[in-house]
């Protein structure tokens, strides 16, 4: 049995690492924190160009057609680089949702724009503190025009459209279109643990909504939060393997009391640690591919699991990092942190670890898998 992906994506995984490697060190990622950069426009241009960002996007519609697997292994090494781009924002969430519940004409009208990098597009969903994927959304469409506020909207300020969860006139979720430069739209800037990555708050007055068709009830936007948790663990993997490879090189070199420090057990074990936590999140991201390319019955377990394991990976290996450099490594200087901000907001950004852990504890209590259970064991089988 393979478990590792076919030759032409490790193909890609080698040519996306080597381009990121030279086009964005972690001095990019600095440049656009302490710029006050959106996100690097050269950068997301390229992508764009070399089709990354529509690889996922049918090819009736200006895509690659390849799959959701090219992003799983693209966004592993976004996250090693660092990325300061719009791809999680515009790839796993808005474009997931308009294949997912667009009509013909706006697909039509929209991936194209995607595909290319042209237009930028968001996912806006919170609207209070709170538990990330809670039903309730204030923000509301009436006669097809849209009302309130949405918080934390990732990439909020660059974004040209935005996916917005809503309550319709039947008082149900539902997600709309809206077109970020109409009159009504305001959006300030919201500062978060890593400001590469720029984060809105989005207000709305009575501005014109297109309803995606397909998108109605709670299970509708459940469906996009799965799919996108899947894609973003990958990117959790690889800020996680890039801060354990930081660690691991760091105690090789450093030497104290004439001995490289990575022979001293403390230092050992911290990495070891580190190797296990990204292992075991790289195997539930793998299961995670698995169900999302095959939309398996088993896809809302396979969010939740691989959404848990790449939160718990990402902060131990960022904050591990930090611990392996000893003092340096709290020091501006050093890029430890910045592996540590971005891991700290990839673990809330589709709310928190503590959050996917009860979706997954309400997935695996169901009546549905309670059944399957049941009859597993009365036909004797273990029920795999």
């Amino acid at each position: 049995m393979n478990f590792e992906f076919p030759e032409e994506l490790q193909l890609l995984r080698d040519t996306a690492r080597r381009f990121l490697y030279e086009r964005s060190p972690a001095s990019v990622a600095r440049r656009v924190m302490e710029s006050g950069e959106n996100y690097d426009v050269s950068l997301w241009r390229e992508m764009g160009a070399m089709g990354w960002i529509g690889a996922s996007i049918p090819e009736e519609y200006g895509g690659g057609g390849l799959g959701r697997l090219p992003i799983c292994v693209l966004a592993e090494e976004l996250g090693r680089a660092l990325a300061p781009v719009p791809f999680s924002s515009s790839v796993y969430l808005a474009a997931e949702a308009l294949m997912l519940f667009g009509s013909s004409s706006q697909k039509q009208e929209y991936l194209p724009r995607l595909a290319c990098g042209d237009a930028i597009a968001t996912f806006a969903y919170v609207e209070k503190p709170g538990p990330f994927g809670a039903s309730r959304q204030d923000t509301r469409v009436v006669e097809g025009y849209l009302s309130g506020q949405k918080l934390n909207v990732p990439d909020g300020l660059s974004a040209d459209l935005a996916i917005v969860a809503v309550r319709a006139d039947q008082d149900e979720p539902s997600l709309q279109i809206v077109l970020l430069a109409e009159p009504g739209v305001s959006r300030s800037s919201v500062e978060t643990i890593d400001p590469s990555r720029g984060h809105a708050r989005i207000d709305f007055q009575n501005v014109r909504a297109e309803p995606l068709p397909g998108a109605f009830g709670d299970k509708a936007i459940q469906m996009v939060l799965n799919r996108a948790a899947i894609l973003m663990a990958f990117e959790q993997i690889g800020v996680a393997q890039a801060a354990m490879e930081m660690a691991r090189d760091y105690a090789n070199d450093r030497f104290a009391f004439g001995r490289s420090i990575g022979s001293f057990q403390a230092i050992k074990h911290k990495i070891v640690d580190i190797y296990v936590a990204v292992e075991l999140a790289r195997s539930n991201a793998y299961f995670g591919a698995w169900a999302l390319e095959s939309e398996a019955v088993e896809l809302p377990i396979a969010a939740a699991t691989s959404r848990v394991a790449a939160c718990d990976a990402g902060w131990i290996a960022t904050k591990e990092n930090i611990q392996v450099h000893g003092g340096m490594g709290f020091t501006w200087e050093l890029d430890c942190h910045l592996y540590y901000r971005r891991a700290k907001l990839l673990g809330l950004a589709l709310g928190s670890g503590r959050d996917w852990k009860r979706k997954l504890i309400n997935h695996l209590i169901s009546p549905e898998m309670l059944g399957a259970s049941n009859l597993a064991h009365k036909d004797g089988s273990c029920g795999f």
